[in-house]
């Protein structure tokens, strides 16, 4: 009968025990809300898209020493590409210590790197990259202005006048066309976990050259986004995230290679990673399998020990029904509530450097379940529209 007895109470402490280990999903994502890198030419500080007025002809060399040319320009550019520009200046004078440029009358233009430096690249010869998008057809790209200055005083400015480029706009009729033109584009790595009962959520880690990452999307996918963008143009790098339904096998994208000169597809396989769905799959108490099963297992070994104290009138029966009764009562509690505040963030894991994939934009009142460290598990909402992730501890006030 002792043998039995310890028997179960290693079983009591074995159901008992709950892990709460967490697998950081990624070491560096961090939260972007603002993708978008570049500044249209209409929004850039005056200096850059302010044309400079020629003064008169007294107060400016009348020899000309600034000849432009364009060393690349191209003919064609598709909607939302990012695409150069290399401006050729030969300066034949040496009285000056900084060169401007400037971009003016330009229309639905953005220019991703106004400040570019210009680089001497023999003597008295120099170049710059520019990169430029357009978003729309109705565009006009910039006439370039150059000028050349001496301690903060105009010595000379010189135009020239954008060629004309044609514009096209791809992928329209692709289903899965994710909006991308590169040069190429490499996926990194990409993890899957569970993200509640009936959504599974995946991040994917993109690098591309010569590319608009910022204008990723994949179609029929309800909720989508960016983690984080490092734009070092032409390189990129994308943290993206897409909540999907639980039975998703695979998803698929196509971007348009700008080198090859054709659309190219990218399967993902979605592949839950198990080690990770400890993390959100047992927040809420009425909807986890795991915690229904130990209710059950306590709930019986309650019943089974009490009718063995009636029968055996032994006090250690009694005692363990009644372990048993206070462990089922501690899973039937129900989570308790919170408010959580305005702009606050929800973390996939409760990791300072986990992926941010919403910022609160008023109060809700949320489920709490448990602590580690400084986050908070969380349920926002009811339902099978409930969200599940991880808050930061002080941006929650009592209800």
């Amino acid at each position: 009968m002792k043998n039995i007895f310890y028997l179960l109470l290693i079983s009591l402490t074995l159901f008992a025990n709950e892990s709460q280990n967490s697998t950081e999903l990624t070491n560096t994502e961090t939260s972007v809300f603002d993708a978008n890198n570049s500044t249209k030419a209409e929004e850039l500080k005056p200096d850059y898209y302010q044309e400079i007025i020629k003064p008169d002809a007294q107060d400016i060399s009348a020899e000309k020493n600034i000849y432009l040319s364009y060393k690349s320009f191209p003919n064609n550019i598709f909607k939302n590409q990012r695409f150069e520009i290399i401006l050729k200046a030969i300066i034949t004078s040496d009285d000056y210590d900084r060169i401007e440029t400037r971009f003016i009358n330009s229309k639905n233009m953005n220019v991703i790197n106004p400040q570019s430096p210009w680089t001497e690249v023999e003597d008295k010869t120099f170049e710059n990259m520019f990169y430029f998008k357009a978003s729309q057809s109705d565009f006009a790209i910039p006439t370039f202005q150059v000028a050349i200055y001496k301690s903060n005083v105009l010595i000379e400015v010189e135009n020239i006048q954008a060629k004309k480029v044609s514009f096209t706009e791809i992928g329209k009729n692709i289903e899965n066309f994710s909006s991308i033109i590169a040069k190429n584009l490499v996926i990194n790595a990409y993890k899957t976990k569970q993200y509640n009962n009936d959504e599974l959520i995946t991040i994917m880690d993109i690098n591309a050259n010569e590319s608009n990452l910022e204008d990723f999307y994949i179609k029929n996918v309800k909720e989508q986004g960016v983690s984080s963008i490092d734009d070092k143009y032409p390189e990129q790098n994308l943290l993206y995230y897409l909540v999907l339904p639980v039975h998703t096998k695979k998803i698929d994208f196509s971007y348009y290679n700008s080198d090859q000169k054709k659309f190219i597809t990218i399967n993902i396989p979605i592949v839950l990673e198990n080690e990770l769905v400890s993390t959100q799959t047992d927040l809420n108490p009425n909807k986890s399998n795991i915690l229904f099963y130990k209710r059950v297992v306590f709930g019986s070994l309650f019943v089974l020990f009490f009718i063995i104290y009636i029968w055996k009138r032994k006090k250690i029966y009694l005692i363990i029904a009644l372990i048993s009764a206070i462990i089922l009562l501690l899973y039937s509690i129900p989570n308790k509530t919170k408010i959580l505040k305005k702009d606050s963030y929800i973390y996939i894991l409760p990791t300072k450097k986990s992926t941010i994939f919403q910022k609160t934009d008023k109060e809700y009142e949320v489920k709490v379940s448990i602590k580690r460290g400084d986050f908070v598990k969380v349920i926002l909402g009811e339902g099978d529209k409930s969200m599940i992730g991880w808050v930061k501890e002080n941006d929650l006030s009592k209800n």
